[in-house]
């Protein structure tokens, strides 16, 4: 496509996002002043605009791997093991990339995604074969990366929805603008259960990954945060393995895994300078600070938040939409 041919179609798309903002439903979000509903999905304007560039845009390449998750769902460790194993014979821990920038600089994300943005591949960090992280759910992705015949894949993370809906609302409590005044634990608590959240419902967000798995096994792989926490070696492995570059016999021998899994744990990489001094700045302008990507990072912290009524309302939530799915997620699960 021509350099003017490409300019008309993306200003089309600007005029197409702009008319959607005076026509979709409309919601206060929790840490944006407006939510767009766009094909069921709660989503900001920036995300709205990302949505749309995307499908309308956006060219995959063979070797295109996304990770996918709900906000705060374990999205920033995946990144770290992701780049981590898939570059571990480019670079050293010692001298390794994560320890000059954090987790969200390694690979870029498609929730604002603007074309001009991913014309090129040839940073430091990012690696031949393309790494992108979104918080879309899988309905939202062209036809280009979700059909069967796409070599593209997808590592999806999800995670126990009362620990979702926890860190959700402390991350947001240092994202949301002074003017908008702080959101309590209990609107946060009624908004998500609604689901009329960012990128919500949330369990319409992980069902979608959840049934693509089970028809294209070999092009999803699904995670659970609690499921890596017990044994992160392991799953290391199988990332590995599903992103082609497996562990050797002499890397198992070596404990590569094992590296690899400590190097990006929670305790290490939150232990760095990067993470307490530095900052993440994204193409839209928003700023955030790397260490408040960094929390606590533990299974069942919403025991320390929410009430036994809380709590029974998300699980009923849970095994109301997740039934005959053969999912179950936080109380019900039976591991």
């Amino acid at each position: 496509m021509s350099s003017e041919r490409h300019d008309e179609e993306h200003e089309k798309t600007l005029q197409q996002h702009a008319h959607l903002l005076t026509k979709l439903p409309t919601a206060v979000g929790s840490f944006m002043t407006y939510l767009y509903q766009y094909q069921g999905i709660w989503l900001y304007s920036d995300a709205l605009l990302g949505a749309t560039l995307m499908q309308n845009h956006f060219t995959p390449r063979s070797n295109d791997i996304f990770l996918s998750s709900f906000m705060k769902s374990g999205t920033t460790w995946l990144r770290s093991l992701m780049f981590t194993t898939l570059n571990r014979s480019r670079f050293d821990f010692s001298d390794h990339p994560l320890l000059r920038s954090g987790p969200h600089e390694s690979f870029p994300i498609l929730d604002l995604y603007q074309p001009k943005d991913y014309a090129t591949n040839d940073t430091e960090v990012v690696p031949s074969t393309s790494l992108f992280a979104s918080h879309f759910p899988y309905k939202l992705f062209p036809s280009s990366v979700t059909d069967p015949s796409s070599t593209c894949k997808f590592v999806y993370v999800c995670r126990d929805p009362k620990d979702v809906l926890v860190s959700m609302w402390h991350f947001i409590l240092k994202l949301r603008p002074k003017e908008m005044g702080p959101v309590s634990l209990d609107q946060m608590f009624q908004m998500f259960c609604e689901g009329v959240v960012e990128y919500g419902p949330y369990w319409d967000h992980v069902l979608g990954f959840w049934e693509a798995c089970l028809k294209s096994p070999d092009k999803i792989l699904f995670f659970k945060y609690e499921e890596i926490k017990r044994d992160p070696e392991a799953h290391v492995k199988k990332l590995a393995e599903f992103m082609g570059v497996p562990i050797s016999a002499q890397e198992e021998e070596n404990g590569m895994a094992k590296k690899i899994a400590e190097f990006c744990s929670f305790e290490h990489l939150k232990s760095l300078e990067v993470t307490k001094t530095g900052a993440y700045k994204a193409n839209n302008g928003l700023v955030v600070a790397n260490n408040d990507f960094f929390r606590r990072g533990e299974v069942g912290d919403w025991k320390c938040h929410l009430t036994e009524e809380m709590k029974d309302r998300i699980d009923r939530i849970s095994r109301e939409k997740f039934k005959d799915s053969g999912l179950t997620l936080g109380a019900s699960d039976p591991k």
